[in-house]
């Protein structure tokens, strides 16, 4: 019922790259924007392509925006660049293409969904704790040196991503103590710093919090061998030393039909080579490898609702209703509790905290959001545990005009830091709003997303639609935003 911005393709129900990479793109109809109707749990992926549509290939069509590249040309010498093919939008839940009446498989429904700074890889995560990633080829620093000097102007076009790799991240597991059964449906996914040509990924389910590193390795192919390996690659074996005790002939020969070898499968002909030919490289390819480098677990009593990495490339934050925790990446033995909202007394508990991000360029600063409505930003310099905080944003409803339902629309599902630290996005169950950090008095702009079912707020609330969460993100350049609904909403400033 969450809802987010960007989405991919894939195919149902398999875990095979294969398949994925040969899925073609889209799934089905878009959905009715009426609440009463029934509406799969898991994100409302947006995917697109251009019309009219073409064969099904190793790409992947993102809903993001390529920045125009600069033009060292003045307009007057430039020739006419052809615009993009318009882009056809449809509604999809899980990876590949689905006929009509198949069914949707739980683990196939995509939770999480994230692209990392430079807008070159996306990563996605779904209810099967699998995370798949894809990486664009459409960049102009991607191109070869032929196709740049053929391209002397900018020509636009909608970005193209194909896949990567994947891999599962989590498993379902069981807490024994508390009798509760974790699954491992994808939460959170944010990326690291890039270093040594890796990249970095944090994944979150409810509990356990994993840190990834995925890294190309050379796989080299061996060929020219006076061996006949065919039979031996079934187990692995690539070489064997003769240990027979019988009279030897050159180059490997025996003077019996019956050799001791290594497991008797590498066989030599009665007379031995010829000659010796030594093995040679014949290629090398590059594939993708992920490896976990450290679990960040027990720290949370309940379910994590966001992980956010700080700028200085060392710590994050992961963040449950009541409290807030500080990591170190390369330890994940302790954490320190930085924020705890929890009384004394639960029966005295008015409000939990829903979403928790860093400032992206200060290293001190973080906000979070709760179910009243309010962002708080505080400042890691002032103390240890941080119950004061430095700033409030919170906008304050008119006199009269409270009612039933006037605090469950008012929590706040989503908060995202734009990428010049100087405003933050903020998501409601209503509205989308833009705070200035400089002007804590209210939002500096409101869209309305959800006005027209202020009518049917009863009706919300007694199928539960009233508690759906939604994202929201804000582009590079801070002039587009985007959120989820029971349709798609974009916004431009």
């Amino acid at each position: 019922k969450s809802a987010s911005n960007t989405g991919a393709q894939g195919p149902p129900g398999t875990r095979s790259p294969h398949h994925l990479a040969a899925a073609p793109h889209l799934v089905s109809t878009p959905r009715s924007p009426s609440p009463s109707s029934p509406i799969l749990p898991g994100p409302t992926i947006l995917t697109s392509r251009s019309t009219p549509p073409t064969p099904p290939r190793s790409s992947f069509h993102g809903v993001v925006t390529a920045a125009a590249l600069m033009d060292p040309k003045s307009p007057d010498d430039r020739p006419e660049a052809a615009a993009p093919q318009p882009l056809e939008w449809r509604f999809a839940q899980v990876f590949g293409e689905r006929g009509a009446g198949e069914d949707v498989q739980e683990v196939d429904i995509i939770s999480a969904i994230e692209f990392d700074k430079s807008g070159d890889h996306l990563a996605t995560g779904d209810r099967g704790g699998r995370v798949v990633l894809f990486e664009r080829t459409d960049a102009r620093g991607n191109a070869s040196r032929t196709e740049l000097e053929r391209q002397d102007y900018s020509v636009p076009r909608h970005p193209e991503f194909r896949y990567k790799t994947e891999f599962q991240s989590h498993e379902p597991e069981f807490d024994y103590l508390k009798s509760l059964e974790i699954e491992e449906k994808i939460n959170k996914i944010k990326w690291g710093q890039t270093a040594n040509n890796a990249l970095f990924i944090l994944s979150t389910n409810d509990k356990t919090i994993k840190y990834w590193k995925v890294q190309d390795k050379k796989v080299k192919r061996i060929s020219v061998m006076n061996l006949d390996t065919s039979q031996s690659a079934d187990n692995g074996t690539t070489s064997s030393s003769s240990t027979s005790s019988s009279r030897g002939l050159p180059n490997g020969g025996s003077s019996e039909k019956s050799y001791n070898c290594a497991n008797n499968d590498l066989p030599f002909p009665p007379g031995g080579y010829a000659s010796l030919r030594l093995p040679v490289v014949t290629g090398q390819e590059l594939n993708p490898v992920a490896r976990c480098r450290r679990v960040y677990a027990h720290a949370h009593d309940y379910h994590i609702n966001s992980i956010s990495n700080n700028s200085d490339g060392e710590t994050f934050i992961s963040a449950d209703d009541l409290r807030i925790n500080l990591w170190n990446l390369e330890i994940n033995s302790q954490s320190f509790n930085i924020v705890d909202v929890k009384p004394a007394n639960m029966e005295d508990l008015t409000e939990v905290i829903t979403c928790a991000e860093f400032h992206p360029t200060h290293c001190n600063t973080l906000a979070y959001s709760s179910s009243k409505g309010a962002i708080r930003l505080i400042d890691l310099r002032q103390s240890a545990l941080c119950d004061n905080h430095s700033k409030l944003f919170e906008e304050h409803e008119a006199p009269g005009s409270k009612s039933f339902f006037t605090e469950i629309i008012a929590s706040v599902s989503d908060i995202k830091f734009a990428r010049d630290g100087r405003h933050i996005l903020s998501r409601d169950y209503m509205t989308l709003k833009l705070w200035d950090l400089n002007m804590d008095s209210g939002p500096v702009a409101t869209f309305q997303v959800h006005e027209h079912l202020r009518p049917k707020l009863c009706d919300l609330y007694e199928n539960d639609s009233i508690f759906d969460k939604f994202e929201c993100c804000l582009s590079g350049d801070g002039h587009r935003l985007a959120t989820g609904s029971y349709r798609y909403y974009h916004y431009e400033l």
